[in-house]
């Protein structure tokens, strides 16, 4: 069921993307901050991607320097991101969509319908988020120390279950869901 992996150019970077289902709706996920398009049609998010592909033309992509996309020496801007977007959606022939983001996806997501509205035809956030750090009027966000740590939970933990409890933590005990999740 894995779809074909296409690349789009967006400036020097070459995007990786995949198309699937053929509904009456274009519907473009923009994931968090990880993602690799073929591993995730491997684990159990494949169920929620079919699901998505059910009712749409669900277009999805590996952002800059993550997946199947290249590597990038220095982090891009968020418009830089956003522009990825677009480059995906001009090389699906998509005119119009229906976006879905996830946690910094939704940020995403966010700026290309304010920089785009005749693009966008809907906006879905999901587990987005206003700031990064703490701040008094905001005070669901990690504070500067907690942040830290988990910077250095993410360097010394790579290729474990870090931050598992915390994003998934019914799974804690699910020994197949675990590997897959630090693969």
């Amino acid at each position: 069921m894995r779809p074909v992996t296409k690349y789009a150019k967006s400036g020097d970077v070459h995007i990786a993307y995949q198309i699937i289902g053929d509904g009456p709706l274009d519907l473009v996920f923009v994931m968090g901050w990880i993602s690799h398009l073929d591993y995730f049609w491997e684990g159990p998010s494949a169920p929620f991607l079919a699901r998505l592909a059910s009712f749409s033309r669900l277009i999805l992509f590996d952002k800059r320097g993550t997946g199947l996309s290249d590597r990038v020496a220095q982090l891009p801007t968020i418009e830089e991101r956003m522009d990825d977007v677009r480059a995906v959606m001009d090389a699906a022939g998509c005119e119009r969509a229906a976006l879905l983001g996830i946690s910094e996806g939704a940020a995403m997501c966010a700026v290309f319908a304010a920089t785009y509205p005749q693009r966008t035809s809907a906006l879905v956030m999901y587990g987005a988020y206003a700031k990064r750090l703490w701040h008094p009027e905001y005070p669901w966000a990690p504070t500067v120390e907690q942040r830290k740590q988990f910077l250095t939970d993410i360097e010394t933990g790579w290729g474990g279950v870090v931050d598992l409890d915390t994003l998934a933590p019914s799974t804690i005990g699910d020994e197949p869901f675990r590997q897959w999740w630090a693969t």
